[in-house]
């Protein structure tokens, strides 16, 4: 038996004490629950979602992959595939979820001296706190490096002012990174540091943003003479380039991999996963006796191969970060394929509904119907945020593929 086959069968073990019941074949799914993101607002909805966070966190299976010494898990590339095919069989919820995970996390572990991965670190393992990003301006999206939020030097501590748009649950979230100028004089990229800012800081402020969809989680945040202690600077003061184009890369994986997961697949079930198109298909009349109709099934097929294929790419990415290769520009393929996944999904099954896809309010519509018509205008958001498509595709055309200007 190999440490590996140990190892799941120890797992197995704790996952029939540990892992609540009520959790269990999806139902976190089916329930409509949200995930958990932690911090010092976070939303329970029910009793065992803490548990199953409280149970992980202290296993460290939140950051499986991270060091034991800040509170991660310490598995090797092996154990966490193990962990993941795991859950999976159980079906699972992520036991916590979020910006500290995924993007300030490990670009903490990289850059971040000790004391910030002390201080920081550990608390983002155990779900005490949550964070959000801070780069996008009024005046600066894609051109990011044009950004005017000043910090100014005082003594051991800078003066911040300016704003930030765009800034994804900025009132639910405890700390912010953010990308300021601290250098007017230099060049663009030059004159930018990465400072770490506390969300309850005097002069922080936050107003929500209301999209097309009905409901938002952006936000635009203020800063008014904010004072934030010089040792927040995460990498080099002015060298703040290096550290955001890291995390950029951190995100876009994290974007591609969370609109890019097929709906009807798992891992413990590779070969015949679930099509829940063709379930939802059959419930708007596309069939003919017990088949969905030829057409529809060639849709159906081409749109859950891609997403097939595309979570067999992240997977092999995954197993080669593990290995010590960090994200390289093949992130921009991840957000944008992804992205255009779940675009195509929605496109898809509005399509399917018909009239029922077309709904907003009142009577006639199933709660499931009126849900997908803003989840539809919602998606349409996915070619812009983390980096628009366009951005990205001269990105993988000169990056990628090495194509001349």
């Amino acid at each position: 038996m190999s440490e590996h086959d140990v190892f799941r069968a120890e797992l197995r073990d704790w996952l029939e004490t540990a892992a609540p019941q009520r959790l269990r074949g999806g139902a976190a799914s089916h329930e409509g629950l949200e995930g958990v993101w932690g911090g010092q607002r976070a939303v329970f909805q029910l009793p065992e979602q803490r548990s199953w966070l409280d149970a992980c966190a202290e296993r460290g299976f939140t950051a499986p992959g991270w060091p034991r010494a800040y509170g991660g898990g310490g598995l090797d590339s092996g154990e966490e595939r193990v962990l993941r095919e795991e859950m999976a069989r159980l079906e699972l919820p992520p036991p916590l979820m979020g910006f500290g995970l995924e993007m300030i996390g490990p670009t903490l572990l990289r850059y971040g001296t000790e004391a910030q991965k002390q201080e920081h670190i550990p608390r983002i393992v155990r779900g005490e706190i949550r964070w959000c990003q801070g780069y996008s301006e009024p005046d600066s999206g894609s051109d990011l490096a044009s950004l005017q939020t000043r910090a100014v030097r005082d003594g051991d501590h800078f003066v911040v002012n300016g704003s930030k748009v765009w800034t994804s649950y900025g009132d639910l979230s405890d700390w912010i990174f953010a990308l300021v100028r601290t250098d007017p004089e230099a060049k663009k990229q030059e004159g930018i540091t990465f400072l770490l800012i506390d969300m309850e800081a005097p002069g922080v402020s936050v107003a929500p943003i209301r999209l097309i969809s009905g409901k938002s989680p952006f936000c635009e945040t203020r800063f008014e003479d904010v004072r934030v202690p010089v040792e927040n600077a995460l990498g080099e003061i002015h060298g703040g380039w290096t550290v955001a184009k890291a995390l950029l890369n951190f995100e876009r994986g994290m974007v591609g991999e969370v609109f890019g997961k097929s709906r009807g697949s798992s891992e413990k079930n590779a070969e015949k996963p679930k099509s829940r198109l063709a379930d939802w298909a059959r419930l708007h009349g596309h069939e003919e006796g017990e088949r969905v109709e030829p057409r529809v099934r060639d849709e159906i097929a081409r749109a859950e191969m891609d997403e097939r294929a595309f979570h067999l790419t992240l997977q092999r990415s995954r197993d080669a970060a593990r290995a010590g290769h960090g994200p390289g520009p093949e992130s921009s393929f991840f957000k944008l394929f992804g992205t255009e996944i779940n675009m195509a999904r929605h496109e898809l099954m509005v399509r399917l509904a018909g009239a029922q896809g077309l709904g907003w309010e009142g009577e006639g519509y199933t709660e499931r119907d009126l849900s997908l018509t803003r989840e539809w205008l919602r998606s349409r958001g996915n070619s812009i945020e983390g980096g628009t498509s366009e951005i990205q595709r001269n990105i993988i055309a000169k990056r990628v593929l090495g194509l001349p200007d």
